[in-house]
């Protein structure tokens, strides 16, 4: 499903969110500056927007990208190379639940809008806190569910129905952005995924609510 949408992926990310989805990503990444993180892995990095963000925001020596969806990276791939940063962000074709890394070995790991599709959330979990250097952080950007309840009758009927109307508008697979708005509903968030970062080993686990609360900042330390 994302190698068929890695093509216009940014594109419909733009025009979906109105462009808010960049501030939510600089947002979350101001969390990881006192950290000064030099070696930095992204898991589910899709098309690498969240690792060129943090090359710009935060300068580690080294980035490190992961994803199942190999027409996702080549995406990202094309943008590293036209900003000759390949030798500083390296995309690799990676699962979050089995990463080829020995442990202790990353001072952050950030996930945007990726958790949410793990096939064992808890098993990503462990694995990401694995290759976490001690004191490291794990730093993950997710949609959550608004609790006023016109806002999510709002978010509900956008991303139910107006969002894959758009997507086919537009050209590309409806059908994964009415997968999107299924993602999101069956996410464990806010209290209860700060259990499952509990449960995971992770130790002083927040959450930040974004807009409304259709989107969240989770943070957490090894």
């Amino acid at each position: 499903m994302f190698d068929r949408i890695a093509g216009r992926y940014d594109f419909m990310n733009r025009i979906l969110s109105g462009r808010i989805d960049r501030q939510w990503r600089k947002i979350a990444l101001r969390k990881l500056k006192a950290k000064q993180p030099k070696h930095l892995l992204d898991v589910a990095t899709g098309t690498a927007d969240f690792a060129l963000m943090a090359h710009d925001m935060l300068a580690p020596a080294h980035i490190t990208g992961i994803d199942i969806s190999v027409g996702m990276l080549e995406g990202g791939k094309r943008k590293i190379k036209a900003r000759g940063l390949e030798t500083i962000i390296e995309l690799h074709k990676g699962d979050a639940e089995t990463i080829n890394a020995p442990s202790d070995t990353f001072d952050a790991v950030t996930v945007a809008f990726g958790v949410r599709n793990f096939e064992n959330l808890l098993a990503g979990l462990h694995e990401m806190r694995r290759v976490l250097k001690p004191n490291g952080q794990i730093l993950i950007l997710e949609f959550s569910t608004p609790r006023n309840p016109l806002i999510r009758f709002l978010y509900n009927m956008y991303m139910k129905n107006i969002a894959p109307a758009l997507a086919r508008l537009l050209g590309t697979d409806h059908h994964a952005y009415t997968y999107l708005n299924r993602s999101t509903n069956a996410f464990p968030d806010r209290e209860n995924f700060i259990d499952l970062l509990k449960e995971a080993g992770y130790i002083t686990p927040s959450f930040q609510t974004l807009t409304f609360g259709i989107c969240c900042i989770y943070t957490a330390s090894k």
